[in-house]
């Protein structure tokens, strides 16, 4: 597998996790990478995305101030801190390559992980 997911949960609200995501070497090199979401019954969304220096940010509105992107480039992983957490987080999380224009929050690579599932309970 090229992306592999990990550390989804069941939390209450108001809840924390830190989901992390291991990319291949082929595909994290050099790239922007970033999170998304899908919820049920809806369309993937985005949700954070990190340059592959680490020098630019972008995240969602409805994340802005409660989930933190890191990565670690030595081991092809980037995590999302998430704190705060609502019931409206709850979803299945998944990481790609990003358009490096983060604003744009487009996913690159077209084959998807397992994704990580995330509940977060009222």
């Amino acid at each position: 597998a090229q992306l592999v997911e990990s550390g989804g949960g069941l939390v209450p609200t108001g809840g924390s996790l830190t989901l992390s995501c291991e990319a291949s070497t082929r595909i994290y090199r050099a790239n922007a990478m970033g999170w998304f979401r899908q919820a049920p019954g809806k369309e993937r969304e985005f949700v954070a995305a990190k340059s592959w220096s680490g020098g630019n940010t972008h995240y969602a509105d409805s994340v802005k101030g409660r989930f933190t992107i890191s990565r670690d480039n030595a081991k092809n992983t980037v995590y999302l801190q998430m704190d705060n957490l609502k019931p409206e987080d709850t979803g299945i999380y998944y990481c790609n390559v990003v358009n490096p224009l983060l604003r744009i929050g487009r996913p690159l690579f077209d084959s998807w992980g397992q994704g990580t599932q995330v509940t977060v309970s009222s």
